[in-house]
């Protein structure tokens, strides 16, 4: 006999059971993952994994993972680089009703060791191959904290021997929906990491519908993935197995191994942040590297100059979308392939992807006059829920029903964004605001310019005295005084910089933004200078 609930309900007077549920992690991969079983899910310089490998990997990851005592609820810190091993690690711990808290490849030892005790972790995975001396260093220092090795080390037992011992083994999604899937941790430049926690449905929304609803990722992609998948480039792995691709996994960018692995695996699609692509648009082998299989180029986590850019569209074409978003909330907006052929979005990051909702708002909370500058604020399924255990921080960020991103944008008639700058990178110079995005832009405008930074620097006349740092391209030259009088010339007196730095490079964080405190700090100890 079978039960009609809404009639019980009408009878009853309860609310009939809900005909939808949220999604775990682990159901929407594993979905993925059986749906194309003999395809190639993906590929390193060493070989490659079949989907239906992946699925049984996961399965026999987390059959070690019971055996060894970790359950549900238990939080796991993952130091690896781009493997299939390490990603296959990830999903396991979710699908088991864990945690995963992704360790930054680049991050400070101190970083990491804060970011396990303030975990509480009840494990630590480190790859091996990519990570022997921090995971030697990891174990010796975690305390409590065990530190299990993803492959042969000398610092801890090997998981992946135990997962090829434990014979075949069944991948289940055992998770909760109200079950904690993520702690990743902010960067950590302004200050000790802040750890973003997000619940499975935040993080199967970022995964899938936020990201295949308005990214234009193609079927059957060819996804080269060179950034870290700890990070952002990690976001796009469950759509382009949710549409049948191929993952190409590499550790580090070069530019010129990145354009010879473009031509001979025919890649339909890459992500990069800005100063990957200025070095791909200054090598050499560029314009004799046939790219036209490339369909999709993602950028994002820092703006890009619109010369550079166009730069791009011309030499490489129109295949570039712009991302944004942050570690709080991802993704917030998109602006489209044929979005960028329009001029009048020049500098745009396009529109508010369809399920967040975006509103532009003054110090007070309230939202500014059409046109004008006001701090980015957002609700949305993909964002955090909390910074972990700092609920003083927590109720900053969601100040006034929002959660605050800290940059500034203006928004034209048609809904596009266009970010200023960072709330906390504005300089005050001689009482005006400045925005050195702005200056940027006017300074990689000139021939000679590769990469610039701005940033203000205390002054006893001005406050804090606009200052540039300029990488010129290979080959040009420039004067420090040539370029101040360029910017005078677009951009008036107020926005000039006050010095200018000729480098040989510019010092990026972690995850390839330019790192405008080491640049301070370099000019304070004279290190700066080419």
């Amino acid at each position: 006999m079978t039960t009609d609930t809404r009639s019980t309900a009408a009878h009853t007077g309860s609310a009939p059971a809900p005909l939808w549920a949220e999604t775990t992690v682990g159901t929407l991969v594993l979905r993925a993952l059986r749906r194309y079983p003999d395809r190639t899910a993906f590929a390193t310089d060493t070989g490659t994994l079949t989907y239906a490998a992946v699925t049984e990997l996961v399965g026999r990851i987390q059959r070690v993972l019971a055996d060894r005592g970790l359950r549900r609820g238990d939080r796991i810190g993952l130091l690896a680089g781009n493997s299939p091993e390490a990603w296959c690690a990830g999903i396991a711990v979710q699908a088991s009703g864990m945690a995963t808290s992704w360790l930054h490849p680049l991050g400070s030892v101190e970083d990491q060791l804060y970011q396990l005790a303030d975990l509480d972790a009840a494990a630590c995975l480190v790859d091996a191959q990519r990570h022997a001396g921090r995971g030697a260093e990891l174990a010796a220092r975690s305390g409590d904290v065990p530190v299990l090795g993803l492959g042969p080390s000398e610092f801890g037992p090997d998981l992946l021997a135990e997962t090829a011992a434990v014979g075949a083994a069944t991948a289940h999604d055992v998770a909760h929906v109200d079950d904690i899937a993520l702690v990743n941790y902010t960067g950590g430049t302004t200050g000790r990491p802040k750890g973003v926690m997000r619940r499975h449905p935040a993080v199967s929304h970022i995964m899938s519908i936020g990201t295949l609803t308005d990214f234009e990722i193609p079927f059957d992609a060819r996804y080269l993935a060179v950034a870290p998948i700890t990070h952002v480039a990690g976001t796009k792995v469950v759509p382009v197995l949710q549409r049948g691709g191929t993952v190409h996994l590499q550790d580090g960018f070069d530019p010129g191994r990145f354009l010879a692995t473009v031509e001979r695996e025919r890649i339909t699609m890459t992500l990069a942040v800005p100063t990957m692509i200025y070095a791909l648009l200054d090598h050499p082998a560029l314009d004799r590297t046939d790219l036209s299989s490339l369909e999709l180029l993602l950028y994002g986590a820092s703006p890009m100059s619109p010369t550079r850019l166009a730069e791009g569209l011309e030499r490489i074409g129109p295949v570039f979308s712009q991302l944004y978003g942050q570690t709080e909330c991802y993704p917030i907006s998109v602006l489209r392939r044929a979005e960028h052929a329009d001029p009048t979005l020049e500098g745009s990051c396009g529109v508010p992807i369809s399920t967040v909702d975006v509103a532009l708002l003054d110090p007070e909370g309230n939202p500014v006059e059409p046109g004008e500058p006001g701090e980015i604020c957002v609700r949305g399924p993909g964002t955090m829920e909390e910074y972990w255990r700092k609920p003083d921080l927590t109720a900053q960020a969601f100040a006034y029903g929002w959660l605050h991103t800290g940059d500034v944008a203006r928004r034209d008639d048609r809904g596009y964004l266009t970010i200023v700058d960072r709330t906390k990178d504005m300089i005050i110079s001689g009482g005006f605001n400045v925005f050195p995005r702005e200056v940027e832009d006017a300074l990689t405008s000139h021939d000679a310019v590769a990469m610039a930074a701005v940033f203000g620097l205390p002054d006893e006349k001005w406050g804090e005295a606009v200052t540039a740092a300029v990488v010129l391209r290979p080959g040009a030259t420039a004067t420090a005084e040539e370029l101040t009088a360029h910017v005078r010339a677009l951009k008036g007196a107020v926005q000039t910089p006050k010095s200018v730095h000729l480098v040989d490079a510019l010092p990026t964080t972690a995850v390839g933004k330019i790192d405008k405190k080491a640049l301070r700090a370099g000019l304070r100890t004279g290190g700066l200078e080419r």
